[in-house]
């Protein structure tokens, strides 16, 4: 039964580390922190969750490794209510094989940087490349948002937080002015 699991913060070293190759897609324990990644996003208003957030490493514990592993799940909620609607998808090993277009600044949180909004400069169309849990390989096009969720937990896996882009302290802005300044003007 899948479990909500506590999310790294800030701070924690696990999130500044990279991430290494899954390579037995079936191993259940990769199955079931799918699950688990898939519950934490929904319950905690995530559009998208990485292994790493999570400080689970291939043993089930923090070590000096963690899974190349993310869900992107688009939904309207709280935190994001114009979100596109799109099935959780957990990608493995996921890489970018191109991105199009001159990057566009858009506003990110992240469920490891609670109380913290920042104007982000990402791709808008990027073609991707990953391992589906079934084990099988995709290759698609992603667009705005979801390219955006997408570069973001990609960020995770390379031991990134969206902080590191951000280009200026005036790009950054507190949760509560968030959505008093931005989501009310939706």
């Amino acid at each position: 039964m899948a479990q909500i699991l506590e999310i790294a913060q800030l701070g924690n070293p696990v999130l500044r580390r990279c991430a290494q190759a899954i390579v037995n897609f079936n191993d259940p324990q990769v199955q079931s922190l799918i699950d688990d990644l898939i519950l934490t996003a929904a319950q905690t208003q995530g559009v998208g969750i990485a292994a790493p957030q999570v400080s689970v490493s291939g043993r089930g514990r923090v070590c000096d490794s963690t899974y190349r592993l993310f869900i992107v799940a688009s939904r309207p909620n709280l935190r994001y209510p114009n979100a596109p609607v799109m099935e959780p998808t957990a990608m493995i090993n996921p890489r970018i094989i191109n991105c199009c277009g001159e990057p566009v600044k858009g506003w990110e949180g992240c469920l490891s940087v609670p109380g913290i909004r920042g104007l982000v400069p990402r791709y808008p169309t990027i073609q991707v490349e990953y391992t589906s849990r079934a084990g099988n390989l995709h290759q698609v096009e992603l667009t705005d948002f979801v390219a955006r969720i997408f570069q973001h937990e990609l960020d995770h896996l390379d031991g990134k937080v969206f902080l590191d882009r951000v280009e200026s302290t005036q790009d950054l802005m507190s949760e509560s002015e968030y959505q008093k300044q931005i989501i009310a003007n939706l």
